[in-house]
């Protein structure tokens, strides 16, 4: 292989772990490198991680995916994504064709996070099924942390940047506004924003 053509497979490489949804849109000629490369680095982390990942899938190699025997990661697939910086911890499972992209920070807690086919999740999303005890009695530190987990459906967008606590529910079909905080259940086609996120617009359908 000539070194031009090398220095473009692993600039395209770098590409592709920033912008994982060029993966489902390569030529032919890019796939004959492209797929092995994904297929090894997918069988690496199965083999370290209690990871299931389904064919069809994309993982950024700076990704941080972490998942115990208890605390398994399911990609479903096909077509899902986990971007550069991402950070995973299970318990979580993904659906297909869910793209989650760079910076997002997903802890499942004890119960787990739960995301649907068709989902957006933007960069720099914050995704963590726990919380602390935060009585005044005694320090933050030795606290109890309790998990109710957190459940996002089908054809959801999460918009950069927002926070998404425990015990929540993002049902079929809503958006999260950039930047939004969401601290309870939002019901399904509704559009959030704010702190705490709030409805502020329904999803219509097209005229035509």
């Amino acid at each position: 292989m000539a070194r031009d053509e090398e220095r473009f497979i692993e600039q395209h490489k770098r590409r592709m772990s920033w912008m994982p949804w060029l993966y489902f849109s390569l030529k032919e000629k890019e796939r004959a490198w492209a797929l092995p490369w994904q297929r090894e680095l997918q069988r690496e982390l199965q083999s370290l991680e209690a990871i299931t990942i389904a064919d069809g899938c994309f993982i950024s190699p700076e990704a941080q995916l972490f998942a115990e025997p208890n605390r398994p990661i399911v990609l479903m697939g096909p077509g899902t994504s986990i971007g550069a910086g991402a950070f995973i911890h299970g318990p979580v499972t993904l659906g297909a064709n869910v793209s989650i992209n760079a910076r997002v920070s997903i802890d499942g807690g004890a119960a787990g996070v739960t995301i649907g086919d068709g989902t957006r999740i933007a960069t720099g999303v914050t995704i963590y099924a726990f919380n602390h005890g935060m009585s005044a009695d005694e320090p933050i530190r030795t606290q109890p942390v309790s998990s109710r987990g957190i459940t996002i459906g089908r054809d959801v967008w999460i918009g950069a940047n927002a926070g998404i606590t425990d015990g929540v529910e993002i049902k079929d079909g809503a958006v999260v506004g950039m930047s939004a905080v969401v601290t309870r259940d939002v019901e399904p086609g509704v559009i959030v924003g704010g702190v705490p996120a709030r409805p502020i617009g329904q999803r219509a359908k097209s005229a035509g």
